[in-house]
């Protein structure tokens, strides 16, 4: 490979490829590369310094029972957490289905006919549900009602994203509501249902009220508890959001988990994110895929309602699964379950002469005040409590906290009556506490009860037993194609290998079963995990402090953005004055979600030009950064480029930026070509995301999980973001808010980069990045005789990626970037990036971890399509009725009876001879997206079109 490229070593080629004024002159300072057995030695008595008690402290997290079945061939498949999201449906309908599954659950239980396919947590999906409100009401009403009994770190987050956003938010009772709150009155109104401290609350007049001043209702809901009680959209609310956590994701100190949302129809086209939606292919045949993709973040950009681009798909396929097993009889078992211990627990207190602090139903969580002249008690019950490894909520005012889940049992309910007896054991008969309180209506939900069916389709009656389900959990996962069945060519998506002992501690329980508001000192192994990791990514950046808060790359964008904001802000209190600084730099091939992330962070995006060779166009940079100099916030930039070259005006730009007082944000998408050879702080940046589901080797699961920390430079550190609730280490002296609902993201996850981390080494990172950078330019030499190279700098190298330009083909032979697309699926490959940056392109990146075999492989595939183009140009192949207008071929075509097309059944499907050795086979024909939008399904449609 070396050869063809003229270069002897490794170092050689990244020498010609690096600019030499950004090359590190030290090694990064990351210890010697550990072997696989040592290393998860290593990390195994990390994990041992973490205590496992019995959480009974609620507040959106619950203990849960991950079934086996799918804990083993999901959680910890490849088959599953390899796949990237799914914007090419004909080869991901398995887990498209899955999350169809996931989205009847959804729509379902809260009564709501239309869900998304996942968000990132509960608090950012209420804050994404009052961005919603505002969008809805055309930004004519900025005011937004927040009950104060909703979780306390769903109000901190909410602050965050108001204040950019412009919204006059209220967090008070809802018995004080003002609909007239806020320019133009309230357009929103969120409640917690059951609340934060277990009260089940009608606000069905509340609903009725909101309507009547054209404000909507979003309610915050527990999905078990709508087993039971009455669905919010029976209730009258527009909106409902919350955690799907509970249905068999561990909760892995904070994350990942899939938030979801649902809504009226009539609002599909301002609902966040992702909807998988039922349509047709080619054949005629039911067909999924992602409904409405205009409101994608790289089409509507600083139009974007949300910056949303990473969802939660791997847990909300796991939550899927989990109620297709379970079904509705065994979910409303759970719950009675939950709801019978809880309210055995409320009957022994009261026997004790505690008393909960309201009355009426219980479900899960009840909030205790200490018998009369025991309030002072209230930390000898919680130190009772942790002597039998249990804890509680503690509130300020003296009052306690249980909430009880699907692992509870008598055990636990007799260890929580012995410590609210002050360490005594009560000898109390736990089923007699139970039929006391059925007797005395505890259990009695008259009023709030549940009347509606839910989970009717066959879909939730039909894998009852673990072989059923097994087989439906690899019949789902044989129709996607994953890392697991060939490489994935995605530029600025890095899909690389996600090896096994990265992904053996995710799943240990020392790192699984702890809640995220667990006193810390129950947690000593993961603030030393963290504080190395944020060691080892403070060097790979060159930066002076990270957070690991934001819980996905287009999250880290976002508290990039607000850091720089406070920073302005402090800068301009500091003199007497009011800040400014809002306009944000940004070239026109960013990353969709780049200006939309800064219009969320409360700024005025203004577009930089790029020259012919994709580059920063410097005279635009120039004259744009005098032009708004007073008011220059930030300059988003990707580095190397989002066209894959390393632009040699990188230091001059971020210099050009500090001179008119702003700051340089750097996309991180592109690490992966920086990593042991640059860094954003050599740069000259001042602030970086990572996304770790692409350097760091956290697996894209389907289209999440991800996370996405900062790195930031010295003046920045000040501002590192806060939690209300366990206020993070890296936390600043000015911090912003919470950005996440957990104070460190998606901790479980965090496990795989540490492992990767270690396992490499600084020697081995960059020799990574040195591999990465060989195998595009490898591929882009290949691929160069065949196919114009769109970019590449002036030696003629690219860096870690490459655009192959196709836009010449549909005037030659009226063949498509789509057609290129799905023909690739006939030779077993993904297809790279389509149209992005530049429209009728294809933008390849093969990673490090691709062997040359495979990259020639995908070289050959590529070549071949190529040739049968010529044929169509040179007239040797039908217009029309050709192997690329009719890709992919199923398995069902190619066996059809009625072949009609003019090429052999051979070329559709064999057109390499290696495909005869192993054949992925796509289960639809190419799928007729329009006619999905025009008729848009989005749960599971009857069975007799679903088979």
């Amino acid at each position: 490979m070396l050869d063809l490229l003229g270069f002897d070593s490794l170092d050689a080629i990244s020498d010609a490829t690096v600019p030499a004024d950004i090359r590190l002159d030290a090694p990064l300072d990351i210890p010697d590369p550990r072997g696989e057995r040592e290393c998860l030695q290593g990390l195994k008595a990390i994990a041992s310094k973490n205590k496992i008690y019995r959480s009974c402290i609620g507040m959106g997290y619950t203990g849960t029972v991950t079934p086996p079945v799918i804990l083993r061939n999901v959680l910890e498949n490849p088959g599953w957490y390899t796949q990237y999201t799914p914007y090419q449906a004909e080869i991901s309908q398995g887990r498209l289905e899955a999350l169809l599954n996931f989205q009847t659950v959804i729509a379902d239980l809260t009564g709501l006919p239309l869900a998304g396919a996942s968000l990132l947590d509960e608090a950012t999906a209420a804050a994404e549900a009052m961005g919603m409100c505002i969008a809805i009401a055309n930004h004519k009403k900025t005011g937004f009602w927040a009950s104060d009994d909703c979780h306390p770190q769903t109000l901190a987050l909410l602050k965050t994203r108001a204040a950019g956003l412009g919204v006059d938010l209220k967090i008070g009772p809802v018995s004080e509501i003002d609909f007239d709150f806020g320019d133009g009155g309230l357009c929103g109104v969120l409640v917690q249902y059951p609340t934060t401290d277990g009260r089940i609350n009608d606000y069905s007049e509340l609903a009725a009220q909101a309507k009547s001043h054209k404000c909507l209702t979003v309610a915050a809901a527990d999905l078990l508890a709508l087993t039971l009680i009455t669905p919010p959209g029976q209730w009258g609310a527009d909106i409902c959001i919350g955690s799907a956590q509970r249905f068999g994701v561990p909760m892995g100190l904070g994350g990942p988990h899939a938030a979801y949302i649902s809504t009226r129809d009539e609002y599909a086209r301002k609902l966040p994110g992702r909807i998988i939606g039922v349509s047709k292919d080619c054949h005629g045949n039911r067909a999924l895929r992602m409904a409405i993709q205009t409101r994608e973040q790289h089409i509507r950009r600083d139009k974007a309602t949300s910056n949303i681009c990473t969802a939660q798909a791997l847990l909300a396929i796991i939550n899927s699964f989990y109620a297709v097993y379970h079904g509705p009889e065994g979910l409303t078992s759970i719950a009675r379950r939950v709801q019978g211990f809880t309210a055995a627990l409320a009957k022994g207190l009261e026997r004790l002469g505690h008393k909960a602090t309201h009355d009426g139903p219980v479900f899960d969580t009840i909030r205790i005040r200490l018998g009369k002249g025991r309030t002072h008690a209230a930390r000898q019950v919680a130190d009772a409590a942790r002597e039998r490894q249990i804890n509680l909520r503690e509130y300020d005012d003296g009052s306690l906290g249980v909430t009880l889940d699907e692992t509870s049992d008598r055990g636990l309910v007799a260890d929580l009556l012995a410590a609210f007896n002050f360490g005594h054991y009560t000898g109390f008969d736990i089923d007699e506490l139970l039929a006391e309180a059925e007797a005395e209506g505890l259990c009695d939900l008259t009023g709030f009860a549940r009347t509606s069916d839910f989970l009717t389709h066959p879909v939730f009656h039909t894998y009852r037993s673990e072989t059923k389900l097994l087989r439906y959990i690899f019949k789902l996962m044989s129709r996607d194609l994953s890392l697991a069945h060939s490489m994935i060519p995605l530029g600025s998506c890095t899909m690389k290998l996600n090896g096994t002992s990265e992904m053996i501690p995710v799943t240990w329980p020392e790192f699984a079963e702890i809640h995220p508001f667990s006193p810390d000192t129950q947690w000593r192994g993961y603030t030393q995990m963290f504080r190395e990791l944020e060691s080892w990514l403070c060097s790979v950046t060159g930066f002076a402090a990270v957070s690991l808060q934001p819980n996905a790359g287009a999250q880290g964008e976002y508290a990039g953005l607000l850091v720089i904001r406070a920073y302005h802000e402090h800068q301009a209190a500091k003199a007497g004055q009011k800040n400014e600084r809002n306009v944000c730099l940004i070239p026109t091939s960013a990353h969709g979600t780049n200006p939309a992330s800064a219009v969320m962070a409360g700024m005025k995006v203004v577009p930089i030009k790029c020259n012919d060779r994709g580059d920063i166009d410097m005279d635009d940079l120039n004259a744009k950064a005098v032009q708004h100099s007073d008011k220059l916030s930030c300059l988003m930039i990707t580095y190397p480029s989002t066209h894959g070259v390393f632009e040699s005006t990188v230091r001059r730009v971020c210099d050009l930026i500090h001179e008119h007082g702003g700051q340089v944000y750097m996309d991180g998408a592109n690490m992966n070509a920086q990593v042991g050879l640059t860094s954003p702080g050599k740069i000259g940046a001042d602030v970086c995301h990572l996304n770790l589901h692409k350097t760091f080797c956290i697996p894209h699961g389907g289209g999440g999980p991800g996370m996405g920390p900062i790195g930031v430079a010295p003046q920045l550190a000040p501002f590192l973001p806060e939690h209300p609730v366990e206020r993070p280490d890296t936390a600043g002296e000015f911090a912003i808010g919470p950005v996440s609902a957990a104070p460190y993201g998606s901790p479980s996850i965090l496990t795989i980069s540490y492992v990767y981390i270690a396992l490499m080494g600084a020697s081995g990172l960059k020799q990574a990045t040195q591999v990465a950078i060989l195998n595009a330019n490898y591929m882009a030499k290949r691929l160069s005789e065949h196919f114009d190279i769109l970019y590449t700098d002036d030696k003629g190298f690219v860096a870690h990626e490459f655009i192959v330009d196709c836009r010449k083909f549909e005037k030659s032979a009226g063949v498509k970037i789509d057609d290129i697309a799905k023909r690739l699926m006939d030779y077993g490959f993904h297809s790279p990036t389509m149209s992005f940056p530049v429209p009728g392109t294809l933008m390849i990146e093969p990673t490090e971890s691709e062997s040359k075999d495979e990259l020639d492989r995908f070289c050959d595939a590529m070549i071949s399509i190529r040739a049968e183009i010529q044929s169509i140009e040179d007239g040797k192949m039908d217009a029309e009725d050709n192997p690329l207008k009719h890709a992919p071929h199923t398995m069902g075509a190619i066996g059809s009876d009625d072949w009609q097309h003019p090429y052999t059944r051979e070329q559709a499907a064999w057109p390499m001879a290696w495909l005869r050795d192993a054949k992925f086979w796509p289960t639809v024909g190419r799928i007729d997206s329009a006619y999905g939008d025009r008729n848009l399904v989005c749960s599971c449609p009857p069975m007799d079109d679903y088979s």
